[in-house]
């Protein structure tokens, strides 16, 4: 198997290509979008024929290249079913197998740094691919974008540490220089994960680290839930209305941004369209929006003023999609989903409350 570890100075961030020589089919994980003509380059230069692109979860520090592979060279796109994304051709989850020629990645679901990180697994169990999950001699955060400390530590004692000791492991960033290490030498030497740490001294040790929020998450995360792809190729132009400065996406659903919300909370009635549950916790619901779970909305919608805006929210804004269509289609006229959902909307309001970033682990 061809094996090539490619690197980003810019945010420390490491794409890794595989192919099968003799079938000339091939997959990137990770890619960065600052790296398309770099890795487009190499794919022709070697004959090599793209069927993955593959991100190990959504990035908080760097824009994929995913979608712009699927443009320019018909590659499919790979995240997790649990990151919010629905841009992808593929969502994959634990257990789930990418072929490419005689190869084959083993799929498994290592969350904990973010709800939808995957570690990706070849099928001899020499390499593993563990994006932010576990780093060398270190880990991803945990303390945003669904993080949560307990999650991870059991997802690499289980789904990392329990691969052969002489796996070799190959993480998505390094700022030290390193390349790669082994499942052995991070069960012994990994100050946070290894050496025999319990969960609870793992919990007790992320929740002292402090980091400031990563400056460019504004930007990667909402890019990234749209697989990197920031202007969709047959969207339509911003539309003044008399209301609100309205996009609308390929598929036709209206789209206001979060910078246009900031300044426009009293607009009209803001519905979100989540389940219960999903209000509360690290992507709380705003303060002036409904709680109308989208299985509900239609029969709710049925009393509500056909000439009030209505703004309609989700977690990453396909459901609230949906839910825009169906008001369209219910005869309201003035009707927006809010671009990225309550995770575009969270994430530019962490960035606005920092100006520092520590890469490690974003």
């Amino acid at each position: 198997m061809l094996f090539r570890q490619l690197f980003d100075p810019e945010t420390s961030t490491y794409t890794y290509l595989l192919a099968d020589l003799d079938c000339r089919e091939a997959v990137l994980i990770d890619p960065v979008k600052e790296q398309l003509e770099r890795d487009v380059k190499l794919l022709g230069d070697l004959g090599l024929r793209l069927l993955y692109a593959l991100d190990t979860h959504v990035h908080a520090d760097h824009v994929t290249a995913a979608g712009l592979l699927r443009q320019k060279l018909g590659a499919r796109t790979v995240v997790s079913a649990q990151s919010g994304a629905p841009c992808a051709d593929l969502q994959v989850g634990d257990g789930d197998k990418i072929q490419f020629g005689k190869y084959t990645l083993e799929v498994r679901s290592t969350p904990g740094h973010t709800d939808g990180c995957l570690t990706y697994v070849t099928e001899d169990q020499r390499m593993a691919f563990t994006g932010d999950a576990l780093l060398i001699r270190g880990s991803g955060r945990t303390d945003f974008q669904q993080g949560d400390a307990r999650t991870l530590y059991r997802s690499v004692h289980e789904k990392i540490f329990s691969l052969p000791d002489e796996t070799h492991l190959y993480p998505g960033h390094d700022y030290k220089g390193r390349t790669v290490t082994t499942v052995a030498e991070e069960k012994a030497l990994n100050p946070r994960l290894g050496q025999g740490k319990s969960e609870d001294e793992f919990v007790s040790i992320m929740n002292e680290l402090k980091l400031p929020h990563p400056k460019r998450i504004d930007v990667a995360v909402p890019a990234n839930l749209k697989c990197g792809i920031t202007e969709e190729p047959n969207a339509g132009k911003i539309t003044k209305t008399d209301w609100a400065p309205i996009q609308t996406t390929r598929e036709g659903v209206p789209e206001i941004s979060t910078d246009w919300l900031v300044s426009n909370l009293q607009t009209g009635r803001i519905v979100d369209v989540r389940e219960p549950n999903e209000t509360r916790g690290e992507l709380p619901m705003l303060g002036e929006a409904q709680n109308v779970p989208l299985a509900l909305l239609t029969a709710s919608a049925t009393e509500w003023p056909r000439e009030q805006p209505l703004i309609v929210v989700c977690r990453s804004g396909a459901r609230s999609g949906r839910a825009a269509l169906a008001l369209l289609e219910m005869g309201f006229g003035k009707v927006a989903s809010l671009a990225g959902g309550m995770m575009a909307w969270h994430a530019k309001k962490s960035a606005g409350t920092t100006t520092q970033n520590d890469q490690r682990g974003v």
